[in-house]
């Protein structure tokens, strides 16, 4: 299975790719698409589709995992971001990629084991699990491999609840 996870933002859009082949996780690429503050928010959005379409098309993965939005005070950060993730979903829909999103939560309890880990503690077991010499950095990168080895780590144990069920209805 090839993941790509992607953390929208409009200034900083983090993405980090994953491919787990029989139980084996290797992370393939990772990187940070930035759009000039200067620019209007129209524009910024076609660069953020661009780059995102040209990276889907390169890396071609099986599954886009983007993260989903949960803002309660700052609504001008909320829209941006909301925007961002909308181009992000477009891009990946277009390219006839599989969709899921997790929130920052879900990406914390799969990551690090639990919920309200802190971003220190994610970016410690990003490293490890993948396999890197260093923590990812930027935090959006980070971030982007968070969402990548979270969506293995839940369709790994839905894999193995639906072999469960199989073997108790037989």
């Amino acid at each position: 299975m090839f993941v790509l996870g992607i953390d929208p933002g409009l200034s900083r859009c983090g993405y980090g790719a994953v491919r787990e082949t029989r139980g084996v996780t290797e992370v393939i690429s990772a990187g940070l698409i930035t759009t000039p503050k200067e620019f209007g928010v129209a524009e910024r959005l076609s660069i953020l589709l661009r780059d995102v379409r040209e990276i889907l098309a390169e890396l071609k993965p099986d599954i886009v995992a983007i993260e989903r939005i949960l803002f309660r005070n700052n609504a001008k950060t909320a829209m941006s971001v909301g925007q961002a993730s909308g181009v992000v979903l477009l891009a990946a829909f277009e390219a006839g990629c599989e969709i899921v999103e997790y929130s920052a939560s879900e990406v914390k309890l799969a990551v690090a084991g639990y919920g309200s880990a802190d971003k220190l503690q994610v970016q410690r077991m990003i490293q490890v699990l993948g396999k890197l010499d260093q923590i990812p950095k930027p935090p959006d990168v980070a971030d982007a491999l968070g969402l990548a080895f979270c969506h293995l780590a839940n369709h790994s144990y839905a894999s193995l609840v639906r072999t469960a069920e199989r073997s108790v209805t037989r």
